[in-house]
């Protein structure tokens, strides 16, 4: 089973366990962003979603978008106002995002301890975090392979 497939069987489990609607429109925008190595924005959604329904319009798609966000399903890319699939999204965690500036592949990293000491920092100084993001750019191996062996 390719990722995506065990993605998309992953999702559907959590949502039947969790009781809530798993519907044809949002589990189609989850195998769009899951087959996109990189962020995808809801503008792209929309334009490839409209291809196969005719009546998609921005607020499908943002309500979709917010369901599988809820879900634990998708990340928002802050910097990018773009969307990446969770590959992992049965756990409740933080998460940080390496994102390559030339190719856009995006990687998640869960580095618990970052987490846990920013939210005691957040606590000692009486703030409540509401939603954190944490997205580094750069450049991955491959692109940078790829720069070194043309130098």
């Amino acid at each position: 089973m390719n990722d995506s497939r065990a993605l998309m069987h992953q999702a559907e489990r959590q949502c039947q366990r969790r009781g809530v609607r798993f519907t044809p429109i949002r589990r189609r925008v989850l195998e769009m962003i899951a087959d996109s190595p990189g962020g995808l924005k809801a503008y792209d959604l929309l334009d490839r979603l409209a291809t196969e329904h005719a009546a998609a319009r921005p607020p499908t798609i943002y309500r979709a978008l917010e369901f599988l966000i809820d879900q634990g399903l998708v990340h928002r890319i802050e910097s990018l106002n773009a969307y990446v699939a969770c590959p992992c999204p049965e756990h409740a965690h933080g998460f940080q995002l390496l994102i390559c500036r030339h190719c856009g592949r995006v990687e998640e990293l869960h580095l618990d301890d970052v987490n846990a000491q920013l939210a005691q920092r957040a606590r000692d100084l009486g703030f409540r975090v509401d939603r954190q993001t944490i997205e580094l750019l750069g450049h991955c191996e491959v692109c940078l392979q790829a720069v070194a062996g043309k130098q």
